[in-house]
């Protein structure tokens, strides 16, 4: 008596329907092994994502070079806190540096901006159209600075997403005009949306004004440093090597800024891209982690069967005995037990896995996590369940194969 697969399949079937209660108690470790793992992988993924995201956000292959750390009476500044960048060494890097393809010089305030009866306090930076460059910012609608206005000190401004909603709505606000600090802007264009940056924060809540008008009329700043800023952001080309700009960047500064050889740097360089990269490989890291320990009880679930298995095996010798008999063969009841085996695990990773998806949908929505569910780990997780039942079946169905017919008909 040779049975098909389709046969195997129903009497697998059958035997569950039969012990639905042990059927279903067997297959719980498989369960929670696969929804697990679907939660771990779906919520590490949307971990992923999200710091892909701002890393796209915030523009690629950025360096931000900040002014500080220097010593005065004795006591060491921290970064931002000494005024030692200008614009000329903005000008210098990109002329003497081949990595940099772009280096924008930027200052940064803070102020209520007015218009009619609304108001937002916001960040107001000082720019030059390069900043929008080397932030893969652009704009949604109205135009960038012309030259006039970058180099009289116009009261023009761009605003963000964030403020341009909260102070017109859902109208138009090109060409209208805003107060900030009580000075009134005509307003030229708004920014793209840009999102959170990778500390939390709404990059869309700040508006933009030439970097001339943020120095001579909102930042406060004496005539005799005009020419400084708050900070320099630097675009390396695409392909050129971080590391190596990086290098050049803080050889060409030192020597304009004339630092002795012993000296600190009189300024700071912080490689952006390469900090979110390496939050997205520890995201990375710890997904797999997570996925690893989950993956745990899966085994925990295969030994589960085994052991059901064994017992079913035991019980259903005679029944083994009878099928010899009329004519069944070993390879035969090794197929009906591995069949028993892979469909309880299957059934189980199926379940697992729509426990999974209710579980990572809600993990997203109860702490604001983002998550992602991919087909290749739905695949991969049922596979794995049914590979981890015909592994732990084997033996079981290996033992029932080898019993003698007679044996088997004798047992009580």
């Amino acid at each position: 008596m040779q049975l098909d697969l389709k046969t195997n399949l129903s009497i697998a079937l059958l035997a569950l329907r039969i012990n639905k209660l042990r059927s279903v108690l067997t297959m719980l470790g498989i369960i929670i092994g696969v929804a697990a793992v679907i939660t771990m992988v779906a919520v590490g993924s949307g971990a992923q994502a999200r710091v892909k995201e701002q890393i796209s956000s915030l523009g690629s292959n950025l360096m931000i070079l900040i002014p500080g750390t220097l010593l005065q009476s004795g006591v060491r500044l921290g970064a931002g806190n000494a005024q030692s960048l200008t614009e000329e060494d903005a000008i210098a890097i990109v002329r003497e540096v081949p990595e940099v393809a772009v280096a924008a010089p930027t200052s940064r305030g803070a102020g209520q901006i007015v218009t009619g009866n609304n108001n937002w306090g916001t960040t107001i930076y000082g720019v030059k159209n390069d900043y929008f460059d080397a932030r893969e910012w652009p704009l949604a609608k109205g135009r960038l600075f012309d030259a006039g206005e970058l180099q009289g000190a116009s009261k023009v401004v761009i605003l963000g997403q964030t403020v341009a909603r909260e102070l017109f709505e859902d109208a138009d606000p090109i060409d209208q005009m805003v107060r900030i600090k009580g000075i009134p802007f005509l307003v030229i264009g708004v920014a793209e949306r840009k999102g959170q940056s990778s500390q939390g924060q709404d990059q869309d809540d700040s508006v933009f004004v030439p970097l001339s008008t943020g120095r001579r009329r909102l930042f406060g700043e004496a005539l005799g440093r005009i020419s400084r800023v708050g900070s320099i952001i630097v675009k390396v080309g695409a392909g050129e090597s971080m590391k190596l700009a990086e290098e050049h960047i803080t050889e060409l500064l030192r020597q304009r800024h004339r630092l002795q050889p012993t000296a600190d740097n009189d300024f700071t360089v912080r490689n952006l891209t390469e900090i979110l990269q390496a939050q997205e490989a520890s995201s990375k890291v710890m997904s797999l982690l997570l996925a690893a320990v989950a993956s745990v009880s899966l085994m925990v679930g295969g030994i589960g069967i085994m052991n059901i298995m064994l017992v079913s095996v035991t019980e259903r010798t005679r029944e083994i005995g009878l099928r010899m008999a009329i004519g069944a063969r070993s390879k035969d009841i090794l197929a009906q037990f591995l069949v028993e085996a892979m469909t309880l695990a299957t059934i189980g990773g199926v379940i697992g896995v729509l426990l999974g998806a209710i579980a990572s949908f809600l993990v997203g929505s109860l702490a604001g996590w983002p998550v992602e569910l991919s087909f290749a780990s739905i695949a991969l997780a049922v596979g794995f369940s049914a590979a981890i039942g015909i592994f732990f079946g084997y033996y079981p169905a290996k033992k029932a194969a080898n019993m003698q017919p007679i044996q088997a008909l004798r047992y009580e």
